[in-house]
């Protein structure tokens, strides 16, 4: 993990104490920024764990449990680990033997760490996944363990999801549950329409394309997707993607023809949110559109389904259709673009305490 250690000192105790109790550590502030998750390994048995943690998941998977555990832990797990192995090896960081989820996500913590460091060094930034290691247990736990007796936890997600957004904060209420002495804590919201957000992701377009020897016809903007039915539940998720893909066209000046959405990374049988990603890349080629590039606002870091499904999927299936100039626009990340975003949520969810 990425901590910020403090003198003993600075930690002050509250009032006088008396003979043999323990040390109380307060007075600090910290940020936990929160990812989706990474297994720790490719082969089978860190995939699997992984899997199993993450299909587990009821935000994530609400079929009937009688139906979907011997799914899960019968078909599923048997089969899956091998195959997503093989993707995530393709995309893996062999330098740190880490996913690039990982690494980039340490990269935030670390750079917003150095932009709040000018508050007498009353905050501490760490950073944890939902699903596999760093926990977000272990890192409340740590946080708390510097004194920090108030925390931020910062789910990187800009639009609102239960199966992301909400499972976050699910795993934060768990740890909670099971502590003696809890620290206040605050979830930043959603900044799916946030001026600085969409500024930020314009800017990457705009710097993207200047890099290019081409003038790609179609920029598709894609989406994770999410179950149809979850959008007649009552999740948010849908609109919140459609107002980011509105805002975004409109910083550009583009049309919708132009600029167009979908959605990725559907799974199981049932209908997912539509138009779907490869289907739409498919059709632009087959219809005769020969450059294309692909951005995921989505996604505060490129991971798997960014830079495996849509850099590498969805560039052989517009080029095996038809389409000859393809490019992804990678996201924010820890670019200065990025961190402008994540440090203007965090300030402003830090008022009042800060």
């Amino acid at each position: 993990m990425n901590m910020m250690p403090r003198p003993e000192a600075e930690f002050r105790a509250v009032g006088p104490l008396p003979e043999g109790h323990p040390m109380v550590k307060l007075g600090k502030i910290g940020v936990l920024l929160t990812n989706l998750g990474t297994p720790d390994a490719t082969d089978y048995w860190p995939m699997r764990r992984y899997l199993k943690e993450f299909l587990s998941d009821r935000r994530v998977i609400d079929t009937p449990r009688v139906l979907w555990w011997p799914i899960l832990n019968l078909i599923i797990l048997s089969i899956r680990p091998q195959k997503k192995g093989k993707d995530y090896a393709s995309i893996w960081n062999n330098e740190l033997n880490e996913s690039f989820l990982k690494t980039i996500t340490r990269d935030q913590s670390t750079k917003l760490g150095e932009a709040l460091a000018g508050f007498e060094g009353k905050i501490v930034v760490d950073w944890a996944m939902r699903y596999g290691n760093p926990s977000i247990k272990a890192g409340l736990d740590a946080l708390q363990a510097q004194g920090c007796d108030r925390i931020l936890v910062v789910p990187l997600y800009p639009q609102y999801a239960a199966a992301t957004s909400a499972t976050v904060c699910d795993k934060a209420f768990e740890a909670l549950a099971k502590m003696r002495w809890q620290p206040t804590v605050r979830f930043s919201p959603p900044y799916h329409d946030d001026p600085t957000y969409i500024r930020a992701l314009a800017d990457s377009v705009r710097k993207h394309l200047a890099t290019l020897d081409f003038e790609p016809e179609v920029i598709l903007t894609s989406f994770h997707g999410v179950p149809k039915r979850y959008l007649t539940l009552g999740d948010p998720y849908h609109c919140h993607c459609a107002k980011t893909w509105r805002l975004l066209r409109e910083e550009l000046g583009m049309s919708r023809e132009r600029m167009m959405m979908s959605f990725q990374s559907r799974f199981g049988p049932e209908e997912w949110l539509q138009p779907y990603t490869d289907k739409t890349v498919e059709a632009l080629a087959k219809k005769g559109v020969k450059s294309l590039a692909i951005i995921a606002p989505g996604f505060s870091s490129d991971c798997l389904e960014t830079l495996e499904e849509l850099d590498g999927e969805n560039r052989e299936i517009f080029e095996h259709n038809g389409g000859e100039k393809f490019t992804y626009i990678p996201c924010l990340n820890a670019s200065e673009e990025g961190m402008q975003v994540i440090e203007a949520v965090v300030r402003r969810e830090l008022q009042g305490w800060i």
